[in-house]
């Protein structure tokens, strides 16, 4: 059995946002995302997997379809596949977030 210490995963890059993976299998993987103050996570689209954010700490922008919203600590959303998302840290603060994404349900 694999265990982690979140902690361990919390790297950050003062270049670009850094994705830090956990746990990955050809189904799903789990990563806790880092933003320095300004660093983003340009929008894009997943056509078959869903994508689930938790911000662990910190604020940030998140965007899925055209709706944008500030989350912060506790707080999260869905990325359905097929929507367009982002994430934008428009604080002086660093931003972490945990990542879930998986396959859409045939």
């Amino acid at each position: 059995m694999k265990t982690i210490k979140l902690s361990d995963y919390q790297i950050f890059s003062s270049d670009k946002m850094k994705k830090n993976n956990i746990f990955q299998t050809p189904r799903f993987f789990c990563d806790v995302y880092c933003f320095e103050p300004g660093q983003e996570q340009k929008g894009h689209v997943h056509g078959e997997q869903d994508k689930v954010y938790l911000v662990l700490e910190g604020q940030g922008t998140f965007q899925v379809g055209n709706d944008r919203q500030v989350l912060g600590p506790g707080e999260g959303t869905m990325a359905p596949a097929g929507e367009p998302h982002g994430v934008l840290n428009h604080t002086d603060q660093r931003l972490k977030v945990l990542v879930f994404v998986a396959p859409n349900p045939s």
